[in-house]
């Protein structure tokens, strides 16, 4: 049983990171290490964190860097044959390392394997509504329009697509090996996963079922979107200098793509004028995603509106109506479908 190691960047996730810990210590794949990267968090969380007593634990502090910053620290100690990266506010189901490991054993072409991640709220409940990305043929062009992992705590992978695209930096005095990019303080797994697809000959490849849970969490909200939008520009340029090849044709779009995401995301968080601003902009920027994507796009649109013009109550009754009944159901079946 070859090992994994689990990284976790910590940093004011006090309210969640028990639970966290927890959902990787039940994990049916045992042979493991956790590292915790104290990234100089103010509040609680790390002496929640030492009330652990397992011997697969290792808390590392550092000073305050970022989350890719305390990644890229993570993976330099991680002793590992196989990385995972766990957000300290989200969840893993018991099987998660074993049928990605079991994914990647029986796939020698792939080098990252991602689940698909099914929404939980603040309080760790259900949602009943899941991120449904393309599982195979990823491309880095797709990767340009569209994040197919989701979310920081969805993925695991093999040590060699790490040592493929590591690069030097030197931000902190001394010359470091970095695989993260920490100047993108948003957008870092956007340029993660596409440097891989670009720069390794490794396969990014999901697999059907929601091993992760991932938290709708509020803090940020409207002013953030707009910083991700930012930042999602910033590593696009990145992207053009080492490969422009795939810029030839399809930027916009995926900048309507990127649009669309943010749009969604604001519907989550209830910022109803943030998300007509945004799904607006994304017709503007390229109406094609209309042909490419009607389904989410329309339903973002229809959602975006709705709650701009809605009473609050309404809208919750209006949306909890379709996501559970119509959205979440024909998930539901289209997981079941190609798990099967």
């Amino acid at each position: 049983m070859k090992k994994v190691s689990v990284i976790i960047p910590v940093y004011g996730v006090e309210k969640y990171i028990a639970a966290t810990v927890q959902s990787v210590l039940e994990q049916t794949y045992t042979n493991f290490e956790l590292l915790i990267i104290d990234d100089a968090s103010l509040d609680r969380s790390i002496n929640i964190c030492q009330q652990f007593t397992d011997p697969r634990i290792k808390i590392i502090r550092q000073a305050n860097r970022g989350v890719s910053g305390a990644r890229n620290t993570g993976i330099r100690h991680a002793q590992g044959e196989y990385l995972a990266f766990l957000d300290g506010d989200d969840l893993w189901l018991p099987e998660k390392l074993e049928k990605q490991i079991a994914h990647l054993e029986n796939s020698p072409a792939v080098g990252v394997s991602f689940s698909r991640s099914a929404f939980i709220d603040e309080a760790g409940q259900a949602l009943g509504t899941y991120q449904m990305p393309k599982l195979k043929e990823i491309t880095p062009s797709y990767l340009l329009s569209c994040n197919p992992v989701g979310n920081g705590s969805a993925a695991v992978m093999r040590r060699e697509v790490l040592e493929a695209i590591k690069f030097q930096d030197n931000l902190y005095g001394t010359n470091e090996d970095c695989y993260f990019d920490e100047r993108l303080l948003q957008s870092e797994d956007n340029e993660f996963w596409i440097r891989i697809s670009i720069k390794s000959n490794w396969q990014i490849e999901g697999i059907a079922e929601p091993l992760t849970l991932y938290r709708v969490n509020s803090k940020g909200l409207s002013s953030n979107m707009l910083k991700q939008l930012d930042f999602w520009e910033k590593q696009l340029e990145k992207t053009r200098s080492y490969a422009p090849e795939i810029f030839t044709q399809g930027e916009t779009l995926a900048r309507a793509y990127q649009l669309q995401y943010l749009a969604r995301n604001a519907v989550r968080l209830r910022e109803g004028s943030m998300a007509v601003k945004l799904i607006n902009r994304a017709l503007i920027t390229n109406w094609h995603i209309l042909l490419e994507n009607p389904r989410s796009t329309l339903l973002t649109l229809v959602a975006a509106y709705l709650l701009l013009l809605l009473p609050q109550n309404v809208y919750n009754k209006f949306e909890a109506l379709v996501s559970n009944n119509i959205i979440g159901a024909n998930q539901k079946r289209r997981i079941l479908q190609e798990d099967i």
